[in-house]
């Protein structure tokens, strides 16, 4: 079993934050090889360890989209188990595993339309159109919409054109 920095592009990394798929196609490892999950760019990033299942998608097993760690030096290649630990060791503190608990997403827009069928089309299109990059998703934990947040790209958001 190897140990490997797999470096996605940015535009792979701003997929897996919006969707969180965990499911990285990579070519040359083998089933059972565990990867450094790391996003190219000005600042590389460490999002995420994974191992490799037997299709050859590398799936997490410690998931950093929330808190990523500083790459460092690290590229993408083959990689010592030293090296390996110690990233891993990071992110173990990074990724407690809090309780799960239920949570109410939604997407609201206003739109004019002459009839429901026709509205919801509308918003299924402007969902399309606009996507996780323009259009914003709210948040909040069951029972408590004093809560709610807005997220974009899985960011919070801030909405309040006055606070800018």
């Amino acid at each position: 079993m190897a140990k490997w920095v797999v470096e996605v592009s940015e535009e792979q990394y701003a997929n897996e934050r919006v969707y969180g798929a965990g499911e990285l196609t990579v070519e040359g490892l083998a089933p059972g090889d565990e990867a450094l999950l790391v996003a190219g760019g000005p600042e590389p990033v460490v999002f995420g360890l994974g191992r490799v299942d037997r299709a050859g998608r590398v799936q997490y097993t410690v998931n950093l989209l929330d808190a990523p760690l500083p790459a460092g030096g690290l590229r993408a290649g083959p990689l010592d188990e030293d090296a390996y630990l110690a990233v891993a060791r990071q992110a173990a503190p990074a990724a407690p595993v809090a309780p799960r608990r239920t949570y109410l997403v939604s997407v609201d827009m206003p739109i004019e339309a002459s009839s429901p069928g026709e509205a919801v089309r509308a918003f299924w299109g402007y969902v399309r159109e606009l996507g996780p990059a323009e259009l914003p998703a709210f948040v909040w934990p069951a029972g408590d919409e004093l809560a709610m947040q807005a997220y974009v790209l899985g960011v919070e958001a801030n909405q309040d054109p006055e606070e800018e």
